[in-house]
């Protein structure tokens, strides 16, 4: 059925057949709780850095049950390098809900979903329509660009709007069940051929693109400027949090502050925010360890 905004499904349904990646967590088989693992591990991270550890962890950890069962500082280190580690953390978290609270079953509509820990609107929308084929709007920056170009012929999508951002999407829905295979191809297509900065516009599948047809207007306003990672608070807390993975026991102040020599305040900074958000432990004897770990072992 084809959309009224310039976006035929029948097309770009046939294209995902067509050019899809072979992602696992695509694949059949694959349970609504190893989806949201996958969605949870997606936030912010590229998709190769999650192909390295998302089979193995749901390997590891099939079900919310088992990821409830492991410690936190098991979760921790197996969550490696992916960055931002309250995502573990908040995925240990939920976990434990669904495991006692949902009978092991990760909820099927997006109000529930968006009471877990650590699942926001995204997340809820994107579980509910790739684990459970519900035909709600997924909205992620790659969706929100190809819509931007697609549909109104801007170069760049701008400042989010959910309000907006959904009602868009939904209006490109198809009203059959086809609308869950649409969202991940309109997703795939952002991802992998309406990319922000070098779009293969002649791999495109959408033929009636309003930013094609009006010859590719420039973004307007000033240029967003890439978030840098060397020197930030966030390598600090990486650094810290590797001394902690690679140690089963507690370890002492002095063994942190050899991760970051650079510049004492800034790694003071760094540990405080880790304590704050619970990723690191103060023991009884003074000395730092991975939630789970700061307690003496019987």
């Amino acid at each position: 059925m084809p959309s009224q905004l310039g976006i035929p499904a029948d097309e770009l349904v046939a294209w995902y057949g067509r050019s899809r990646r072979d992602l696992p967590w695509r694949g059949p088989g694959v349970s609504a709780w190893q989806i949201l693992v996958s969605e949870f591990m997606l936030q912010q991270t590229p998709v190769a850095r999650v192909l390295s550890i998302w089979p193995d962890w749901v390997r590891r950890w099939p079900t919310a049950s088992a990821t409830a069962a492991a410690s936190a500082a098991d979760v921790l280190r197996a969550w490696g390098k992916l960055g931002y580690p309250r995502r573990a953390k908040r995925l240990h978290e939920c976990a434990i809900v669904i495991a006692r609270d949902h009978d092991d079953v990760v909820p099927d509509d997006v109000d529930t979903l968006l009471g877990l820990p650590g699942v926001g609107g995204y997340t809820a929308r994107a579980v509910a329509c790739f684990a459970y084929r519900r035909p709600v709007p997924v909205v992620d920056t790659n969706v929100r660009r190809v819509v931007a170009r697609a549909v109104h012929g801007l170069a760049d999508a701008g400042a989010p709007s959910a309000a907006r951002d959904h009602a868009d999407v939904a209006a490109l829905l198809p009203n059959d069940e086809v609308a869950p295979e649409f969202s991940v191809a309109l997703m795939e297509l952002g991802a992998t051929v309406c990319t922000a900065r070098a779009p293969r516009c002649g791999l495109c599948p959408v033929a009636a693109c309003a930013w094609r047809q009006a010859a590719y207007p420039p973004a307007q306003g000033p240029a967003r400027r890439v978030q840098a990672y060397a020197g930030t608070d966030r390598q600090v807390r990486g650094r810290l949090l590797d001394v902690l993975r690679d140690n089963d026991s507690p370890v002492t102040r002095a063994e942190l502050d050899l991760a970051w020599l650079t510049d004492t305040q800034q790694r003071d900074r760094a540990l405080d925010s880790l304590l704050a958000d619970g990723l690191v432990r103060p023991t009884a004897d003074g000395r730092f360890a991975l939630p789970g770990e700061d307690r003496p072992r019987g």
